[in-house]
């Protein structure tokens, strides 16, 4: 398995193809809400295993904070590593620009795998494409986030 950058518009769409499976198809998030308005200003990085997009996630700038969204792997790739992949790459191109605090929102069901990997819950819970999500962060010194 091979987490890139997505850098040709091939890349894009198998990243966005990943993101409609897992989101709109699985989960029944509307189109329109998980492609969105953020998309140009985004970096999208997808999984490959053995040249089949398998996972997906992107990165933007939110005011002084990275932010980690649409972290997704297919249902039939997942407890293998795959959404490590994903976030270890998008990790380290935040590095790469010196990007220190990183936030996202969990699907509740999520928070257990993103703990793992060192984030810390620290919102309430809120909806959002009708699913709850807590709000977490690499950042031990935030009290709270959203």
């Amino acid at each position: 398995m091979q987490a890139v950058q997505a850098t040709t518009e091939q890349q894009l769409n198998d990243a966005f193809y990943v993101r409609k499976k897992v989101f709109v198809e699985e989960q029944k998030v509307p189109l329109e809400l998980e492609i969105d308005e953020f998309e140009n200003e985004s970096a999208h990085f997808i999984l490959y295993n053995h040249d089949k997009p398998i996972g997906a996630g992107r990165f933007r700038m939110v005011e002084d904070f990275g932010k980690i969204e649409r972290i997704c792997i297919l249902s039939s790739s997942r407890a293998l590593g795959a959404g490590k992949k994903v976030m270890e790459a998008i990790e380290g191109f935040a590095r790469k620009k010196a990007i220190q605090q990183l936030k996202l929102h969990a699907q509740i069901t999520a928070i257990p795998f993103y703990e793992k990997l060192g984030y810390m819950v620290c919102s309430e819970e809120f909806m959002d494409a009708g699913i709850p999500h807590k709000t977490m962060t690499n950042d031990d010194q935030a009290i709270k986030c959203r």
